[in-house]
């Protein structure tokens, strides 16, 4: 089979201009691209015609606050070509952070907290579910505990769906799905070596 539509809000994409779509969607992937300017306007950059205090409530909810604060040049600190002066956690939480201030009906979250450490990961967790309420969220994971909440879950294998349900239903098939969240499951519980 290869047809299929694509609707969003029951309207087919095709159908749609490509700048009305994108203004609909929000995405946070794994490699986040940052300009070579400062990190307000890296933030900005989600709604451009946002208040300063918008970005920096978006900053806030992304957990870069302090962070930012405690840079000589707080928010006008340049974050280098390509954010080559951030880590990956802090350039996936300027992601975040544009995503929030962009404030679409559509979230992608692409292995969005992949480059977080667990705390953090945590608390960016907890925000990513507020912002999620009453939208439509996509979250493309293979650390299963970030899914755990999703109404449903999509088991993908060679391009393929082979399981589908919540996690409640997923753990009962005791299938594909099972059997990575029992290996997850004891990978995080072994202690490093």
């Amino acid at each position: 089979m290869t047809g299929g539509v694509i609707r969003v809000d029951g309207q087919d994409i095709r159908l749609v201009t490509q700048a009305s779509l994108r203004k609909r969607i929000g995405i946070v992937p794994q490699d986040t691209v940052l300009f070579n300017d400062s990190l307000y306007h890296n933030i900005a950059y989600g709604r451009p015609e946002a208040s300063r205090e918008e970005v920096l409530e978006a900053a806030r909810a992304a957990h870069l606050d302090r962070f930012i604060e405690g840079l000589p040049d707080g928010y006008e600190t340049v974050v280098g070509e390509r954010g080559l002066k951030l880590s990956g956690g802090e350039k996936q939480r300027v992601a975040i952070a544009r995503a929030i201030l962009k404030n679409p009906p559509i979230l992608v979250f692409d292995e969005a907290t992949s480059s977080l450490d667990s705390g953090t990961e945590q608390s960016i967790q907890h925000e990513l579910a507020r912002i999620s309420e009453n939208r439509t969220t996509l979250v493309i994971a293979h650390r299963l505990s970030t899914v755990v909440d999703a109404d449903e879950i999509l088991v993908l294998e060679s391009g393929r769906i082979v399981e589908r349900g919540n996690h409640a239903a997923l753990l009962a098939e005791d299938g594909r799905y099972a059997a990575m969240w029992r290996l997850q499951q004891r990978e995080e519980t072994q202690p490093a070596e």
